[in-house]
């Protein structure tokens, strides 16, 4: 008998990723501005961006310390940037 396969569990995580307070938002402001010209009644816009990412782990929780790695290391600049995430099992 050959060694037997670990079965790992399906994740999708939604990640958030906005610019810390303080921080300047040409984007926003060009929209905010833009929607304002059209008569809207906006006070302000922040841009932000948003990751769907799949990936597989053993556990919920290495899932939760993954994506949060991922999150730090790649996906947001930890100077300028907050995250948060929802994840779920696939």
């Amino acid at each position: 008998m050959g060694p037997s396969k670990e079965t790992k569990m399906k994740f999708k995580a939604f990640v958030y990723v906005t610019l810390k307070k303080g921080y300047s938002d040409p984007e926003g402001d060009t929209t905010a501005d833009s929607l304002m010209g059209l008569g809207y009644p906006v006070e302000a816009v922040r841009a932000s961006k948003a990751y769907e990412v799949y990936y597989e782990a053993d556990n919920a929780e290495k899932a939760e310390t993954l994506i949060d790695e991922m999150c730090r290391r790649l996906l947001t600049n930890p100077t300028k940037d907050d995250y948060r995430y929802e994840l779920s099992e696939e």
